[in-house]
């Protein structure tokens, strides 16, 4: 049940939209070694933000995940810092990223929770 949210002030086309999509939900798969079945990404761009009263390249960030393992978060941020600068030009040090790991009964899906 990964989800991977981020929001940007950044432009992407429908082309470069979709490949990031689709690399970002492949990416959150096998990082934290779940099927990508689960994993769901949004992502916000465009939006209106600033960042130190800056509105240059920025994004925030939340990676969500039962059972996120707490020691692998520098790991995880080095990743998705290096994939959000490569494809949207956004310096790592204007790149808040919040990891967050629910208590199963906490997290819905299937008219259930898990």
């Amino acid at each position: 049940m990964p989800l991977i949210q981020l929001t940007t002030n950044r432009p992407l086309d429908d082309t470069d939209r979709d490949a990031f999509l689709a690399m970002l939900s492949t990416t959150v798969a096998e990082t934290l070694g779940k099927p990508e079945q689960y994993v769901m990404v949004n992502l916000t761009i465009n939006r209106n933000m600033l960042f130190a009263g800056s509105a240059e390249p920025l994004a925030y960030v939340e990676l969500k995940s039962l059972g996120l393992p707490e020691e692998d978060t520098k790991r995880f941020s080095a990743q998705l810092s290096d994939i959000i600068s490569d494809r949207l030009g956004v310096p790592a040090a204007r790149i808040y990223i919040e990891f967050s790991s629910p208590p199963r009964h906490m997290w819905g899906w299937n008219g259930a929770t898990f």
